[in-house]
């Protein structure tokens, strides 16, 4: 899909964001109550080579070949927006990769119709025929199963930039705590609307309810930021450390997969925490009755939109 990241923002992007401040790179955490069906359509190898086979309809020019790629009701997530399909495939006319090396693969099953590869893609190449690069993003992809034809459904990327260095600790003797409560954590409903459930994942970071939030999150969770990929333990250590106080969210919209999996994408404004504003995105999933966050996507920058075609809207990765 179409990479148009504001050149500035690839460059200079710094923004503090939900990702953990370590370098804990994701590794598969599962148990049985929350992992997903032993049988699955899709291998990592067969995955990951439908992702670079969409790639090279963008290299070759084949727009068609690219259009037939893409789901119906697909979304696109970059810093000028939530594209949809006809959007997307308009956008990758504007974008000449010469040059495109991808490394950090990742690979998630959803279930046995859909998955989520993840990676980083280092470009050069034109954009509206001007010189870019080398620039490297993260970014994700959702494949879906629709009537024995694997499709894309949603992409996302963020711009890629150094693991945030976790504040020094005061040079003081740690202070006895208290021993962990072993009482159950409060349970908290979700179900199919993946909106109503983002916005309990928020009001959980605001009152630091941590061990709720990581009830919410299936055992294989995974989570995107410009700084790292994370796995659930690190996902929830990170957002411990995240000042949710003031957070915003607006502009939801939402992809149903299938019947157990549905899409959530939208906008975060945190004062204080970082400037403007992020897209995020997640996907939450029915596993044996009860809906999971199973996957994020963060840190995209919302960039301005150019007021005429001429302006500046320059590269992304795909």
């Amino acid at each position: 899909m179409k990479k148009t990241f504001a050149l500035v923002s690839l460059l200079v992007f710094a923004l503090a964001c939900a990702a953990p401040p370590t370098n804990d790179v994701a590794t598969t955490n599962r148990n049985a109550n929350t992992a997903p069906p032993a049988s699955l359509a899709m291998t990592e190898a067969d995955a990951i080579a439908k992702e670079k086979a969409i790639w090279d309809t963008i290299k070759v020019k084949d727009y068609e070949a690219f259009g037939s790629m893409l789901a119906n009701d697909m979304i696109e997530v970059i810093d000028d927006g939530v594209h949809d399909k006809a959007a997307s495939i308009a956008g990758v006319k504007d974008f000449e990769p010469s040059e495109v090396v991808f490394s950090d693969w990742r690979y998630l099953p959803i279930d046995k119709d859909a998955f989520i590869v993840m990676y980083t893609a280092n470009t050069k190449g034109k954009m509206k025929g001007k010189e870019f690069g080398p620039l490297a993003a993260r970014a994700s992809s959702a494949w879906v199963n629709r009537d024995g034809k694997w499709v894309a459904i949603f992409h996302q990327e963020c711009p890629v930039k150094p693991p945030m260095t976790p504040a020094a600790t005061p040079a003081t003797s740690p202070k006895p705590t208290a021993s962990p409560s072993t009482a159950p954590v409060a349970a908290v409903t979700t179900g199919p609307d993946p909106i109503a459930n983002e916005k309990i994942v928020w009001d959980l970071f605001k009152s630091k309810n941590y061990d709720a939030f990581a009830d919410l999150l299936a055992a294989d969770f995974m989570e995107v930021e410009p700084d790292n990929v994370y796995d659930k333990a690190a996902s929830v250590k990170g957002v411990s450390m995240y000042n949710a106080s003031k957070a915003v969210l607006s502009d939801f919209k939402t992809v149903n997969i299938d019947a157990d999996a549905a899409i959530v994408t939208y906008s975060v404004a945190n004062p204080g925490v970082f400037p403007g504003s992020e897209r995020h995105s997640s996907i939450w999933v029915n596993r044996n009755g009860k809906w999971m966050g199973l996957f994020h996507h963060g840190g995209t920058p919302v960039g301005k939109v150019p007021a005429t075609p001429a302006a500046s809207a320059s590269p992304t990765v795909r």
